[in-house]
């Protein structure tokens, strides 16, 4: 049967950049086995968010993974409790938790200097016994992303709260974007409050003294309730494997029952392990048909505004990771690649946008066009376009693009 294989450089697509002559970091990067891919593939532009909804990472992966965010998405909460194994009533609301660092009244680092694991675990739990309860209680995740579950929380209404995602307000006034709508003071007080608590506590002022940014605060964001949606294989197909270091991503798996690959060395950073991402993924080729891989640290690398290391995250998802794959399919001719960013975080802006991205496929009946590249202005030479984005995975798995072939274009 058929290898399916999804590779996801989160947050790769951007603008052009006069450091770069104009360029995109897409363009400018050193990028050729993304590049083998778009020339003897096809290459075309999606839609991964809807119109109206908000350009997160949550709807973006969602529709890459063929579910229409409209119909399905229901907070990027509960997507994360369900990586953590947290059981959700019909009633409970999810909020992402965030340790973030403040100066003043402004919100300075939405990650708290991309706080180690162990160290913030300890401060969750300290929040917890400080100012938890039997309805309101912290679950530690991975670095700065925590969860805070509101039991029967939909009684509140707090799933229809407007919150705003700390990476969209580096720099701005903390009491001009707290959460807005009925009830958000029962919200906006534990926000407060943990600044009293973990302000003073021991690992911060040891960050302090090391001039790192404490994780002074939390910031409560991307509510929601309980999610209903068709298993990936009985949906498509294919069983298969979810490979991130992103509970968002492993959540979302999880539920659409999906295989989880934990990955050591996996951080979610420019540190993480790409080859040891790759090496799993294909390892898990031997008893599915269908991998997820999905790489964090091009997004880090547009929200914290740095060039050099989105160039570098760029250059090693392509060596490390589709390089790893392309080989792995080089004597085979029963796969299809697609890679693609789930959204565009331009530098400019340090935040997610709704641009189209663009994806590319190459594979098994899957006929070449002699794109020059894998960018942002190849694709948009493209007739290939989904405005619904979460039709590609249909696509992806389902189409028959070309004529069939006996033979696969040669190998890098």
């Amino acid at each position: 049967m058929t290898k399916h294989i999804v590779l996801v450089g989160d947050g790769m697509a951007d603008y052009p950049i006069e450091e770069l002559g104009m360029r995109t970091p897409l363009e400018a990067a050193r990028t050729p086995n993304m590049d083998f891919i778009a020339k003897y593939g096809l290459l075309g532009q999606a839609r991964t968010i809807p119109e109206k909804m908000t350009p997160a990472s949550d709807v973006a992966n969602l529709s890459i993974l063929g579910y229409d965010p409209k119909k399905y998405y229901s907070g990027r909460g509960p997507l994360e409790a369900a990586n953590l194994g947290i059981k959700l009533d019909d009633d409970d609301v999810v909020f992402r938790c965030n340790l973030i660092t403040t100066g003043g009244d402004k919100l300075l680092d939405y990650s708290a200097g991309h706080i180690k694991t162990k160290e913030a675990e300890k401060l969750i739990k300290f929040l917890d016994q400080k100012i938890g309860t039997n309805k309101m209680r912290f679950f530690p995740g991975i670095s700065y992303r925590h969860l805070l579950l509101a039991k029967r929380g939909s009684e509140l209404k707090l799933e229809n709260l407007k919150c705003r995602a700390p990476h969209d307000i580096p720099g701005q006034n903390i009491n001009k974007n707290l959460p807005k709508g009925d009830n958000a003071d029962v919200i906006i007080k534990l926000m407060l409050d943990s600044r009293e608590i973990l302000s003073n506590h021991e690992i911060n002022l040891v960050r302090l003294d090391l001039k790192e940014n404490p994780a002074n605060m939390i910031w409560l964001w991307g509510q929601g309730k309980k999610p209903n949606m068709p298993r990936f294989i009985d949906k498509f197909g294919l069983s298969g494997s979810v490979i991130s270091a992103v509970d968002l991503i492993k959540g979302l798996g999880r539920i659409l029952g999906l295989n989880v690959i934990d990955v050591p060395g996996a951080t979610g950073y420019y540190d993480t392990d790409y080859a040891a991402k790759a090496k799993a993924g294909i390892k898990s080729l031997d008893k599915n048909d269908f991998v997820f891989v999905h790489v964090e640290a091009p997004d880090e690398a547009g929200h914290n505004g740095d060039l050099r290391e989105k160039l570098t995250a760029i250059e090693r998802f392509d060596q490390l990771v589709v390089g790893a794959f392309l080989k792995y399919c080089k004597s085979r001719n029963d796969f299809r690649i697609l890679v693609l960013p789930d959204h565009a975080t331009p530098l400019s802006l340090k935040t997610h946008t709704c641009d189209p991205i663009p994806f590319a496929i190459y594979g098994k009946d899957i006929p070449g066009k002699d794109f020059l590249g894998y960018n942002e202005k190849e694709a948009q030479k493209s007739e290939l376009c989904f405005d619904n984005g979460y039709q590609l995975m249909e696509y992806f798995i389902l189409s028959r693009a070309g004529n069939d072939r006996s033979s696969i274009p040669p190998q890098l």
